[in-house]
């Protein structure tokens, strides 16, 4: 820019030069007049109007089918199912469900039909839309509809419900216009985006706003991190694109938060680099293949980091190795706290999970860990997330103990243990430890939230399977200088801190 402009400059003293040696008189020069308001206005605007003519056309309705069912209804009460008053003055009538003889609007009952209408963007001339899992999920039949008033039916349809994402192929399909996708790590705060899809049906609808935020945690979908924006998203929006100025997709519109169902302020979409591993995975393999580690994992608080040596809360504290797994096979323990994976700064679980998913199989990823205030590197192996820990819930509750005829009791921490024995309960089976029988209302233990029928396993590293063992760990510790407990809980395993005056 310097070099073209003092070439400018060269240029015109050339030219003043000429015009004095031949008499010519030249037209007197103004200043440069800054920009008006309006000249900037006119530019966004021009830029709203690109983006949306280059992203528009490849942007869908979808409309979506499900086929009547033999009703599964059971006899007497709908005890125990969704309250339809819920959020109404009525809700506290309706706590057990409907009465029986009542519905509630149409299509609850299996004869009727079910349809839904949402957005998408295709992707692949040949006809391959990406969506959101939830605009096509149950649907028996799934029409896609073009700006151009082209319609297609479905010919298959692969969804990964885990991040709400699902890819249509489309059938007899071909040189179909297609978006143009971003980079979603370069977007930041503040950058202006536009919203394109079929809200309440009316097709085609461009709303614009900004990037109101990254890295969002929703609790529906768990392995996803979504942008926040405020451009309009309402029903209807669903599966269409969040484009950037440059027509880019940089995401894929699927949630409100709103307490009306409309639009609020607030919306999210799936990063698009997420949602371009994802579509990827469909097309090719028809599942999508995560990496795993096999550890429970949780934050780092303020408490926890002094107690373990780590320098802040950016980390993950392992809460548990599952046996024959990759991080078992690497050296990974309990109480590590996990702070990058292949060289990329881990903030908290959901990051670690996001990184570790997208991994590449079977190669060697380095993972660095504080233990004991120490920070080292181990070399593991990433494996393909088995089935049954994808779909891996909450474990069995537990029934009220009886009270304990032999029991430990630490005044210093405010807590009493009992053998796991002397509880008829299959619930711990599978682990060693001993059952807290009771908290001090007052004490440590009960500030820390501990309470009756967790199972402490281990005293810091200590493993304890007896009454004794536990005491002699537990005597070797003060609740001012603190100490960790790793218990287990009908939820799955989880570190306690037990310390005076947290």
């Amino acid at each position: 820019m310097t070099r073209s402009k003092n070439a400018f400059r060269s240029l015109f003293a050339n030219a003043l030069i000429l015009a004095a040696a031949s008499g010519t008189v030249l037209p007197a020069l103004r200043a440069e007049e800054p920009a008006s308001p309006l000249t900037h206005a006119n530019a966004l605007s021009r830029a709203f109007r690109h983006a949306a003519e280059k992203a528009t056309p490849s942007v869908v309705v979808v409309r979506s089918e499900a086929k009547p069912r033999p009703e599964q209804r059971p006899r007497g009460p709908q005890r125990g199912g969704p309250n339809p008053f819920e959020g109404t003055p009525f809700e506290d009538f309706f706590r057990d469900g409907l009465p029986e003889g009542f519905e509630f609007g149409p299509g609850q009952r299996g004869g009727m039909p079910r349809s839904g209408v949402g957005s998408g963007v295709i992707v692949d001339a040949s006809g391959i839309v990406l969506t959101n899992n939830h605009v096509v999920e149950g649907a028996d039949e799934v029409t896609v509809e073009l700006s151009d008033g082209r319609e297609y039916k479905a010919r298959e349809i692969k969804t990964d419900p885990d991040s709400d994402l699902a890819v249509i192929r489309l059938e007899g399909s071909k040189d179909l216009p297609t978006a143009r996708l971003g980079d979603s790590d370069q977007l930041d705060t503040g950058d202006w985006v536009i919203a394109i899809g079929n809200p309440f049906e009316l097709e085609t609808t461009v709303s614009a706003g900004i990037i109101s935020g990254k890295g969002r945690e929703l609790g529906g979908i768990r392995r996803a991190k979504f942008l926040q924006t405020d451009a309009a998203i309402n029903p209807g929006n669903s599966g269409g694109p969040l484009v950037n100025l440059e027509g880019e997709v940089i995401g894929i519109n699927t949630a409100i938060a709103s307490n009306s169902g409309g639009y609020q302020g607030i919306g999210f979409a799936i990063p698009i680099n997420l949602a371009k591993w994802v579509s990827e995975q469909l097309i090719a393999k028809g599942a999508v293949e995560r990496g795993y580690l096999g550890v429970s994992i949780g934050p780092v608080s303020r408490e926890m980091a002094a107690k373990l040596g780590v320098a802040d809360t950016k980390g993950v504290l392992v809460t548990e190795v599952m046996p024959n797994t990759p991080a078992a096979e690497a050296g990974v323990q309990e109480l590590d706290v996990i702070t990058s994976f292949d060289d990329q700064p881990v903030d908290g679980p959901r990051s670690l999970q996001e990184v570790v998913e997208r991994a590449a199989i079977g190669k060697v990823h380095a993972i660095k860990v504080v233990r004991d205030g120490k920070p080292q590197t181990l070399s593991i192996s990433v494996k393909p997330l088995p089935d049954q820990l994808a779909r891996r819930g909450e474990g069995p509750g537990l029934r009220a103990s009886p009270p304990s005829k032999e029991s430990y009791y630490s005044q210093a921490f405010g807590l009493a243990v009992r053998d796991k024995g002397s509880v008829g309960d299959d619930a711990y089976a599978e682990f060693d430890g001993v059952l807290v029988d009771r908290v001090d209302p007052d004490g440590v233990a009960a500030e820390a939230g501990l309470g009756p029928n967790v199972l402490i396993r281990k005293v810091g590293r200590t493993p304890v399977a007896t009454i004794a063992e536990f005491a002699a760990a537990l005597e070797k510790e003060s609740p001012d200088a603190g100490v960790v407990l790793q218990v287990r809980t009908p939820r799955g395993n989880a570190v306690v801190l037990l310390k005076k005056g947290l």
